[in-house]
């Protein structure tokens, strides 16, 4: 499997551009199977987890092309297909979503539980309650979710959870929504940016959602989607990232095809660390200062601080001036990353769903092991920090979410080789 070696303590110059959004492509793909007729996607990333929805989508007969660097087309040409299967669902957890577009456009479905999550159980009991709301019947079998309706009915939702909305759920829900039969309210919907891109594409297939960006949304629905021509939205978590990325080398670069409005709680909270930033349009230079100030957060559902960029920030704050207390109010076991940071000299102690955070002078390389997406981005921003070489194992982790990330930090600067690593030094954190 490949690793990364960087060399890390190079400054970074110049601009680099945000692809678009892994999490807003993947359901926006799977909607695509309420559609009749033929849906173009631009502005799609080339990642391992769109390689996977795609693949599911074929099974459940959908012809899926990518025609261009970023441009994939997809339509249904077998409707009767309506089994995900194991070995497909539990690569990707965001396959589950393919739920309610089966039951709506084919009456019923046949998809693989999707398994547990390294960074903490992920359950999918809001996706299977907001459903039968909506009038499905659901087993589970043998591992599978079994779910038939003749034709589903609009009501009223409630979708909270012990952490919050469900980004997921509310997709799935929403989709299912967009061809029931009246009227439903969704209460306590995920507002994230990539909900809010998923709507707006149902919206220009010819659904009827109103409240986008709000807690309730209302789902009017039809009879019948055609098919459009859409872009996704820019990637917000790979945006964060490589501001981090700038912050932490002290390097004033610019990153281009960014929303600053989908960031505005990370961006406070980097000013709050002490850095400057100078927008311009869709780009954001970062203004760096010597050293971050210790900072507190909790990450929350959006608006607030994202789970996403908390693992890139725990590796900038691991050179700041104090303490800082991490909280993680989302997924309280993602800290996996937090044992590999210590190996290059960062001083953290994990306490429950919290982490804090005395900062050091300066980190060094050392072989560290991604054990998930973020986590694998906060070491790869440690690397290039640290004194001396660091190596990153398992990195097709990162690959999931970031499109030829070694490429575009190399472009400005810094100096990191992907090789095949035959003998890992050691196994990944269960």
């Amino acid at each position: 499997m490949d690793k990364f070696i960087i060399h890390g303590g190079r400054k970074l110059k110049g601009k680099v551009k945000v692809s678009g959004a892994k999490n807003a492509a993947l359901p926006i793909m799977v909607a695509s199977l309420l559609v009749d007729g033929k849906v173009t996607l631009r502005n799609v990333p080339d990642l391992r987890d769109i390689a996977s929805i795609g693949e599911i989508l074929r099974v459940l007969g959908m012809r899926v092309e990518r025609t261009g660097a970023t441009t994939v087309e997809l339509e249904n040409v077998d409707e009767k297909r309506v089994e995900a299967p194991y070995e497909l669902v539990s690569t990707l957890r965001a396959s589950v979503c393919t739920l309610g577009p089966l039951l709506a456009k084919r009456g019923r479905a046949r998809v693989s539980m999707p398994g547990g999550c390294v960074i903490g159980v992920r359950p999918i009991d809001l996706h299977l309650k907001g459903l039968r709301a909506l009038g499905a019947r659901i087993e589970i079998k043998h591992g599978y979710i079994e779910a038939r309706a003749r034709r589903l009915k609009g009501t009223e939702i409630y979708l909270g959870g012990p952490y919050g909305s469900s980004v997921l759920g509310t997709a799935n829900v929403m989709m299912a929504a967009s061809l029931a039969e009246g009227e439903t309210v969704i209460e306590n919907a995920a507002c994230e940016p990539e909900i809010q891109d998923l709507a707006h594409f149902l919206n220009r297939c010819g659904a009827r959602i109103e409240g986008i960006g709000r807690p309730i949304l209302v789902i009017r629905g039809v009879r019948k989607l055609h098919g459009a021509d859409y872009r996704v939205i820019p990637d917000r978590i790979e945006a964060g990232t490589f501001l981090i990325a700038g912050a932490i080398t002290r390097s004033r670069i610019t990153v281009t095809n960014v929303r600053a409005r989908h960031l505005a709680a990370f961006l406070d909270k980097m000013r709050s660390c002490g850095v400057e930033f100078a927008r311009k349009g869709n780009s954001i230079e970062v203004i760096p200062p010597r050293r971050p100030n210790a900072v507190d957060l909790i990450t929350l559902p959006y608006p607030g601080y994202p789970t996403d960029l908390q693992a890139q920030i725990t590796a900038y704050l691991a050179c700041a001036k104090g303490i800082s207390l991490i909280t993680e109010k989302i997924y309280p076991d993602r800290f996996m990353h937090v044992a590999e940071l210590g190996r290059m000299g960062a001083n953290i102690r994990k306490e429950g769903s919290s982490a804090i955070v005395r900062g050091v002078e300066r980190l060094s390389g050392a072989p560290v092991m991604a054990s998930d997406l973020r986590a694998s981005a906060a070491l790869v921003l440690a690397g290039l920090v640290a004194q001396g070489t660091t190596e990153v194992g398992r990195v097709y982790h990162i690959d999931r979410g970031y499109e030829k990330i070694e490429e575009k930090l190399n472009a400005l600067g810094a100096k990191i080789e992907r090789v095949w690593e035959k003998y890992p030094v050691r196994d990944a954190p269960q």
